[in-house]
């Protein structure tokens, strides 16, 4: 259908719309309207996000030449293909809906001639008019952005296309048959990196980038690209597939990839830099992007690492006495860029013009020289020429060697120590005695910098050994980049085996704001989007930005399809929970063996359970193993009576192959169980829809290690910055993590499915009110400290209720709209008046609606659950 809001004509490729998916559109658009702003959206999940923001923002592209690509990110490829999938349907349906105008368009001036004497036609209809707003159809915009707007190609010439990883994109034999990220990259750049292609031997190149280079960056492409697509376009022209995105987005209407193409300084500086200003940068499931940017800005050390950095130092000793012998001239001309400034031109993206003449250009600008971007992000640290004291190479090694001899002594310490950067090195600069130069901050601010110049200038091959001394490099240019955010942790052995010696040296950041404060800077509109991001004050606080429009959205049923209940104890009244001083409980163990035995028996096709960890997982499932009695089963051989049992493990491979048996076992009717892991691969990037997850159970609150020094660092960061209590944020972070995992069993409105939430903490109110309001909304308050028996009661009723069948008529008008329906609504929130072919804002004279902004609002462990006593009382 099409359909208005306000001014702006909306192409949406269904039938009906979900009145949740209207107000969502109404909301980015008073986001893109305007001067530049950014927001923060929760959309129910199931509701169909994806396709109201490709619908809106397209749209909005279409009809208004000033707007830039829309940049897409997500987390996972499985989600980049949903995001294709989407986007070429929101595609066909507007190229049909233009080509049936542009028929109507040829009509109309056919009847303009024809009644052309009669001085009729020296106006034209208001329909015309609006059919010429419709981009591609009109005058070709005045765009002077790099990038075409897709205003300007109309919807014919529109591009979308995907990027990922090498890995994930190689179609050389030898190249792609590694699984390793690092190793495809050292062996990608050893077939395409300069000095290679200038010997001119044909065994040594990658014949896909070779064709590419050579034809294929001429290539003016149009549709859309998934990476399937991307590669099987390579194979047939014999070009590489990721070069080619890599060129393609330069020139792409839409983007789609990874966050840290965005977020990582070390990749956004390298993919990412010609992104025009007026884009419109979408984070999807964005409820983790907070532990995305602190990880992009992270970096661990110990004495393995350590133990590598001086191999690769005597390696690269070795290169450069040999370059030295035989070359000098190239060192002179390394030294000469470095002492003018060009090297770090270069380096540093300033060099964007040439970019988008050839596909080629990456390599002509010397890229493929470099392992990535520089990690820092200050635009005037990047403006500074490089220190004396590190432009000799043979200077700079022996800066690298004292760094790693005194980072090696570090970890000889016995003690914890927490320092900030400024004290780091202030103790570097006494522990050295180099009189300041090693501790000087303007050294070590470009350690990465002319360790890539070096690797570059020496031509060394199979970067993925010097891994190490990559890390080394990046530790000491963050370190000295950033005073504000980041801590130094020392820990001598990990608190969870105190008896084993392992230390490691932490470059932790603590602000998450850090690494997304560039990307609120420089691009027009920043939409960060998810269907679990309650509470949202949360978000402005830790990401430390004041959005312009800030909403939650609930989701409006015809049928109660989603039944939230909060199990607190057992038919034995015994408490369920998973904290500390209950985790060996038998009874409370049992207990939560017998919830889930009777749900078995009365819930249809698979149950979804999610423990807290792997290690609370297999002491469960051991628990549940062991017989109650003689002739007593066990509670897993009650459960197996009705369903299959699937496990996650912390292999992918596994896991993967007990998620398509655990389906087929749905599939046929036997039904099945599957136990995963909260903040694991399942919780977050697979969904449950329809008979697969009929129910979700979780056991216990998925809280992070509340010893985690790293995690009291944040803590403490947070609330001294913000104001954030550790209670509110452990607790704020443990149930959006559950929500994350509850939201997997209901994928669409049509679909039905029940949440549990085992454990007695879930009935407090803290942990209520942090839910999601399409959560909460249909959480009944007599179902906040059910017993187990009154529990399975309950899902009887309501099986029994989602048994009966449903109208799609009866829907009409409730929860999916038509097109009249929608006029019928905008009408009553006001925001247009009926013209010719839709409607029209009532303010369209002066302008956009203008919106107030808002007030502002004042290490992720990936499976550990275990809590401390004194902190677990606090959050009891």
């Amino acid at each position: 259908m099409r359909f208005h809001i306000d001014n702006l004509l909306v192409y949406f490729p269904y039938d009906y719309v979900y009145p949740e998916q209207y107000d969502y559109m109404r909301y980015l658009k008073m986001t893109l309207d305007g001067v530049k702003g950014h927001c923060l959206l929760e959309m129910p999940t199931g509701t169909g996000k994806t396709v109201s923001l490709l619908s809106l923002i397209l749209s909005y592209q279409l009809q208004d030449p000033t707007t830039g690509k829309l940049v897409y990110c997500t987390r996972t490829v499985q989600e980049m293909d949903k995001v294709v999938e989407e986007l070429r349907r929101v595609m066909k349906f507007i190229q049909e809906e233009v080509k049936k105008d542009a028929h109507l368009k040829q009509e109309h001036h056919q009847q303009h001639h024809a009644n052309k004497s009669g001085g009729d036609g020296k106006k034209k209809s208001q329909l015309l008019m609006d059919i010429e707003a419709i981009g591609g159809l009109g005058a070709k915009g005045g765009n002077t952005t790099a990038t075409p707007s897709l205003a300007s190609v109309g919807v014919e010439g529109m591009l979308g296309v995907c990027l990922s990883s090498r890995r994930n994109m190689c179609i050389h034999p030898a190249v792609s048959s590694f699984d390793n990220r690092n190793k495809v990259d050292a062996l990608c750049r050893n077939l395409t990196a300069p000095f290679v292609r200038e010997r001119g031997n044909p065994e040594e190149l990658c014949s896909y980038y070779e064709a590419y280079s050579k034809t294929g960056s001429d290539a003016q492409l149009a549709g859309i690209y998934s990476l399937h697509d991307m590669m099987i376009l390579g194979n047939d022209k014999g070009w590489c597939p990721y070069y080619m995105a890599r060129y393609m987005i330069n020139r792409a209407n839409v983007v789609v990839y990874n966050y840290q193409y965005m977020l990582d300084p070390k990749i956004s500086g390298m993919v990412s830099r010609e992104i025009e200003k007026e884009s419109i940068v979408v984070f999807d499931e964005a409820h983790n992007i907070d532990n995305v940017c602190i990880e992009a800005l992270s970096v661990t050390l110990n004495n393995h690492i350590l133990r590598k950095c001086s191999e690769n130092i005597r390696k690269l000793e070795n290169d450069l006495k040999k370059v030295e012998a035989s070359d000098a001239k190239r060192l002179q001309d390394e030294y000469q860029s470095l002492v003018s400034g060009l090297f770090l031109g270069n380096n540093n993206n300033n060099n964007s013009s040439s970019s988008s003449s050839r596909g080629g250009g990456d390599q002509k600008r010397g890229e493929g020289g470099l392992m990535m971007g520089t990690p820092v992000l200050s635009k005037d640290i990047l403006q500074e020429a490089m220190p004396g004291n590190i432009r000799r190479g043979r200077h700079f090694l022996q800066y690298l060697r004292i760094l790693v001899e005194y980072i090696k002594s570090k970890l000889n310490d016995t003690e914890v120590s927490c320092q900030f950067p400024g004290q780091f090195m202030n103790g570097l600069t006494l522990g050295t005695r180099t009189g300041g130069i090693v501790g000087d901050p303007k050294g070590m601010r470009f350690c990465y910098s002319r360790l890539n110049s070096l690797l570059k200038t020496l031509e060394v091959t199979d970067l993925d050994e010097y891994t190490p001394i990559q890390l080394l490099a990046n530790f000491v240019t963050l370190l000295a980049t950033y005073t504000k955010g980041f801590r130094v942790l020392m820990e001598p052995h990990d608190d969870r085996t105190p008896h084993i010696k392992d230390p490691k040296l932490q470059l932790t950041c603590v602000d998450a704001s850090i690494a997304i404060k560039p990307v609120f800077e420089r691009f027009r509109n920043v939409i960060i989007t998810s269907g679990t991001l309650s509470p949202l004050p949360f978000y402005t606080k830790i990401l430390n930005f004041t959005p312009k429009l800030s909403e939650a959205l609930t989701m409006k049923l015809s049928k109660k399809c989603i039944l939230p209940l909060i199990v607190t104890k057992g038919s034995d009244q015994v408490p369920m929970s998973s904290k500390f001083e209950m985790r060996n409980d038998a009874n409370c163990l049992k207990n939560y063996g017998q919830l889930l035995v009777e749900l078995c028996a009365v819930v249809p096709d698979g149950i979804v359970c999610f423990f807290t960890s792997y290690e609370y997982m297999e002491q469960v499932v051991s628990e549940w193993g062991n017989k109650g009695g003689r002739k007593q089963p066990s509670i897993l051989q009650q459960i197996l009576k009705n369903k299959l049992i699937f496990i996650e493990t912390k292999d992918v491979a596994e896991t993967s192959m007990a998620l398509d048996a655990f389906k087929k076992a749905c599939d046929c009717g036997r039904g099945a169980v599957f136990f995963s892991i909260a903040r694991g691969k399942v919780s977050e990037g697979i969904d449950f829809n329809n008979h697969y997850g009929r129910c979700v159970v979780m056991f216990g609150i998925p809280y992070q290690f509340t010893k985690s020094r790293v995690l009291l660092l944040r803590m403490d960061f947070l609330q001294t910055n913000y104001g954030v209590q550790d209670r509110e944020f452990i607790t704020f972070d443990a149930i959006r993590q559950t929500s994350q995992c509850v939201g997997r069993v209901i994928r669409s409105k049509m679909d039905y499915g029940i949440m549990i939430f085992a454990d007695v903490r879930y009935s407090k109110a803290d942990k209520v009110k942090k839910l999601p309001q399409w959560i909460t909304h249909y959480l009944d308050p007599k179902h906040h400290n059910l017993s187990t028996d009154r529990a399975v009661y309950t899902v009887k009723q309501f099986l029994r209720e989602m048994g009966q069948p449903r109208s799609l008529q009866a829907e009409i008008g409730e929860t999916m709209l038509t097109r009249e329906q929608v006029e019928k609504r905008a009408r009553a929130l006001g925001l247009g008046k009926k013209f010719a072919g839709g409607f029209q804002s009532e303010a369209e004279s002066k302008g956009p609606p203008r919106l107030e902004p808002m007030a502002a609002a004042g290490r992720d462990e990936k499976h550990a659950d275990d809590e401390a006593a004194g902190m677990e009382m606090e959050l009891m």
